[in-house]
């Protein structure tokens, strides 16, 4: 029997699964040459306890910058407060240079290439799904999976082959999973979310504050 392909924790930039996202990209290659215009690979520390799983990598954020979060307001907000709660070094400045690090947090997206619309379709979020699996088997501390979201939090669990409908989602939900992984979850810190008043930053953080009691035994 011919030995299975290891699928790694980041796809290529120039990962070519999603047809719908290939020619969105080079439609963007065209629009904003300067930017990465490609599959955003994971930011963090590889020793991370939490991972952090976010939707999909912003036009103007993630998208140009080629890290997670960098350049568009989720980002602001989402580094923010990871600073406030001591999970990081340096200034966030919004560009990959900028010499931020986190520590015992690694981010990642459920779809690692931006979407027309921000909005992935199903089976973008499936082609995608085996790289997020990969990244939550290279860390070896893990303990929490932070989902930004209800698509990342159903995505984090058909990963391992849950039923939804066992852990419903909900804002500050903990979830002990069969796995021996606790599942956090948070509404996404979205610019929309926060203008329509539907997560406050006290809210998120007291998401985070979950997370952390979460990694405790």
């Amino acid at each position: 029997m011919p030995r299975q392909k290891k699928i790694p924790p980041e796809p290529k930039p120039n990962c070519s699964l999603c047809p719908r996202l290939v020619a969105f990209r080079r439609a963007n290659q065209k629009t904003y040459p300067d930017y990465f215009n490609g599959a955003v690979a994971s930011f963090g520390d590889e020793s991370a306890s939490i991972l952090v799983v976010g939707l999909a990598p912003g036009l103007k954020g993630a998208n140009k910058t080629g890290r997670p979060f960098t350049g568009d307001f989720s980002g602001e907000l989402l580094f923010n407060c990871l600073t406030k709660m001591g999970w990081s070094n340096g200034q966030n400045e919004n560009h990959p240079d900028d010499g931020f690090e986190l520590q015992g947090v690694m981010i990642t997206n459920a779809v690692r290439c931006v979407p027309p619309e921000n909005k992935p379709i199903g089976q973008e979020v499936n082609n995608c799904r085996p790289f997020l699996m990969a990244r939550i088997d290279a860390l070896p501390s893990l303990k929490v999976l932070f989902a930004l979201g209800k698509v990342a939090h159903d995505t984090t669990l058909r990963n391992f082959g849950f039923r939804l409908a066992d852990f419903p989602f909900a804002h500050k939900a903990e979830h002990r999973l069969p796995n021996g992984l606790i599942l956090v979850d948070s509404y996404h810190c979205s610019r929309y979310n926060v203008n329509t008043g539907r997560l406050t930053e006290a809210m998120f953080m007291d998401a985070l504050e979950t997370a952390k009691k979460a990694l405790k035994p």
